[in-house]
């Protein structure tokens, strides 16, 4: 027997030695978060027969590790929002019963027509009383709850920014530790440890943000945002800070204006100083921070403004005199009169236009006082594409046509409407340049005891209850009193002290009229108003046109639609997530069968060169006897 059969058999045991205790490692971490299966790669010794224990390397599917970190940062995403979903459609109540918005809503309703067959019930008045009151306390709780659940998504962005900070340190530290053990003939296992390290923080990363993950030439990586930021670069890392604002109201919102930002931004500082606003740079576009971003700043704001629409709907329909232009011309001009007596600032007047081309477009007359933002967003409106020229009526009813005239300059030809009250307007255009097609306003009835008998139907029996119990009328005075207002919204003290201002509409109504009580329930379920196109209900560009009752159910409608929607994609993610999981436990992973078969043959092969070394031993032994 030569010598290089022993030296071969010694090698042999060495190698199967080692990839022994290679195989018991996969098996005790078969289970173990994060650890990727080493295989032991054996090399033929140069100069020798035989073989060397060569490296230890993991077998990582590249494919498969970025597709379950997407998967992940996906599934963080669609869970979060799923939940708070859930949690939002839960605050609206189950639809049906007494105590959902619905519910509510038909309550009120079905009070009003109680009220309408029995005006002189005293306890019939105390009843749709008692609904309204039911309705604002419902609705201000439904509004509180939103902003509750945007309170709690501030916080959440400050839990998890600081959480990706600290992970980005961790994944540079790494950076740093694999680089200085790569090239080491005794650091292969140490290596493949920090490498599983960092990819597992790089995997808990993803459920907070989408990253893209470079592989450098000398082991390190470089994660990117998708808009190419850089995240971490070799041993250098960003730090990451929330500048949370505490507890939300309606009225704070997020902009790229610092000055004018009211919650809290994620930005990024890098190792050179420089800072950069994830938010405003699109940077963040999965993951729990994204989810929690969208949620704060679009939908829970989209179904606070669909709750404010619903509360000005329900005050003004029931509170606010409709009017209409009626077709006037004068000296080949054409137009429409149109009385605004008791137009108060937030009354908007829209006037339809259409110029000679034919392109239509709104223009809103907006009253103020003088203390309105100058120009007023349309957004805030009713019609976001419409152009909003604000009018400053604090002269009074005689000013009403000169300011008009003023405010829309030539091409309109504005003058008291002769013969008409003090309030009541001509708004006059050349046809062939610039066409009027239409002129409505929505006047607002004053609020107060000695104001109930307006001498019709309307009615100020809900009222701004954050404002001194003022008549809601639209109004942009230091801001838009509509935003935040079905918090605010509360029942008329005036009203609930007298219930008969139910009845009666003027002095000397008659007991049991009917007049004022049928007017309120047709206010509700029969007189059609437009409810603004930012509230997202029936597209993001048209207003719509509805009944308040028809208004709410299409509210609850599209919440309950949205919160199904997400449940479902949140159902889809997850199958993706588990199927990206099941490839790269099947690619990466430990299987148990498989190592526990390798074993086999690896003790095969240990007792075949023990079997040489045992038969060198005995040659020697006989050699030494003769």
């Amino acid at each position: 027997m030569s010598l290089n059969a022993l030296n071969t058999a010694t090698a042999g045991l060495q190698v199967t030695q080692a990839a022994i205790g290679l195989v018991s490692q996969n098996v005790a971490n078969a289970g173990s978060a994060g650890y990727v299966k080493r295989v032991l790669t054996p090399v033929a010794q140069l100069g020798n027969s035989g073989v060397a224990t060569g490296t230890i390397t993991r077998t990582l599917d590249a494919v498969s590790l970025k597709q379950l970190r997407l998967e992940t940062a996906g599934a963080s995403y669609t869970g979060l929002t799923a939940k708070v979903q859930g949690q939002l459609d839960a605050l609206y109540g189950n639809p049906g019963s007494a105590s959902a918005l619905d519910g509510v809503m038909n309550g009120f309703t079905q009070a009003l027509q109680g009220l309408t067959s029995d005006p002189t019930s005293a306890a019939s008045r105390a009843s749709a009383v008692s609904a309204a009151r039911t309705v604002a306390t419902t609705i201000s709780g439904i509004a509180n709850g939103v902003q509750t659940l945007r309170t709690g998504l501030e916080a959440q962005l400050g839990s998890d920014v600081t959480s990706a900070s600290t992970l980005l340190s961790q994944i540079a530290a790494l950076n740093t530790k694999v680089v200085g053990a790569t090239g080491n003939s005794s650091g292969d296992t140490r290596v493949a440890e920090l490498l599983d390290q960092r990819d597992q923080a790089i995997n808990t990363l993803s459920h907070y943000l989408d990253v893209q993950v470079s592989e450098q030439h000398d082991g390190s990586v470089t994660l990117l945002t998708a808009s190419g930021a850089t995240l971490v670069d070799h041993g250098a890392a960003a730090s990451l800070a929330f500048d949370g604002r505490g507890a939300l109201n309606a009225a704070v919102q997020y902009t790229t204006d610092p000055d004018t930002r009211g919650v809290g931004t994620v930005t990024a500082t890098t190792p050179a100083g420089a800072r950069i606003d994830l938010i405003a740079t699109g940077a963040i576009r999965s993951g729990s921070i994204a989810a929690a971003v969208s949620l704060r700043d679009d939908t829970l704001v989209q179904a606070q403004r669909q709750l404010d629409d619903l509360a000005s709907g329900l005050s003004r329909a029931i509170s606010d005199r409709p009017a209409t232009g009626t077709a006037a011309s004068a000296n080949g001009l054409a137009g429409f009169d149109i009385d605004l007596t008791g137009l108060q600032a937030g009354n908007a007047v829209t006037l339809g236009v259409r110029n000679a081309a034919g392109a239509g477009r709104n223009l809103i007359l907006m009253p103020t006082n003088g203390a309105a933002p100058n120009p007023i967003d349309p957004a805030l409106t009713d019609d976001p594409t419409a152009l909003v020229v604000p009018i400053d009526i604090s002269g009074g009813p005689s000013t009403f046509a000169g300011k008009i005239g003023a405010a829309l300059g030539a091409g309109f030809t504005v003058s008291a409407t002769p013969n008409g009250a003090a309030g009541a307007v001509r708004l006059l255009t050349d046809p062939a340049t610039l066409a009027l097609t239409g002129a409505s306003a929505s006047v607002t009835v004053p609020t107060g005891a000695a104001d109930t008998q307006t001498g019709s139907g309307p009615l100020a029996l809900f009222v701004d209850g954050g404002n001194g119990n003022a008549v809601f009328t639209g109004s942009f005075e230091g801001g838009s009193h509509l935003t935040g207002f079905s918090q605010r919204l509360a029942v008329n003290p005036a009203v609930i002290a007298d219930t008969s201002a139910l009845v009666t509409y003027a002095a000397g109504t008659e007991s049991g009229d009917t007049a004022r009580p049928r007017f309120l329930t047709d206010a509700l379920t029969g007189r059609t108003l437009t409810f603004s196109a930012g509230s997202g209900i029936g597209g993001v560009s048209a207003p719509r046109s509805a009944t308040v009752i028809g208004f709410a159910q299409s509210v609850i409608d599209a919440r309950g639609a949205a919160s199904a929607e997400a449940q479902q994609l949140d159902e889809g993610q997850s199958i993706a997530l588990s199927s990206a999981q099941s490839r790269f436990g099947q690619e990466s992973g430990v299987s148990v069968d498989e190592e526990m078969s390798k074993l086999i043959q690896l003790q095969t092969a240990y007792s075949a060169n023990a079997r040489v070394l045992t038969a060198a031993r005995d040659m020697l032994d006989t050699l030494l006897r003769l």
